[in-house]
């Protein structure tokens, strides 16, 4: 029972561990297929999400210039103790 046990911890590991260093065009074509299986409701939205995700570096939209903010004015306090 207890080597089923650690089977079970250590396929769920790697699992995990393949999924998160996959290329992402392979994780989303895999997130894709994997959205067909009759999968808990966490993991179907999971795969959802995974289907989904922007291609390429994830700066989304980085040719376009970003508006610029205003800058925020605070001023700088300096505290000194009292002279004695």
């Amino acid at each position: 029972m207890q080597n089923l046990l650690v089977a079970l911890i250590v396929c769920g590991c790697t699992t995990y561990a393949a999924w998160v260093l996959m290329p992402q065009a392979l994780r989303r074509r895999l997130a894709l297929r994997l959205q067909h299986w009759p999968l808990p409701r966490g993991l179907a939205g999971r795969m959802q999400r995974a289907a989904t995700a922007p291609t390429g570096c994830g700066c989304d939209g980085c040719d376009v210039k970003a508006k610029p903010r205003p800058a925020a004015v605070q001023p700088i306090r300096i505290h000194r103790a009292p002279r004695r």
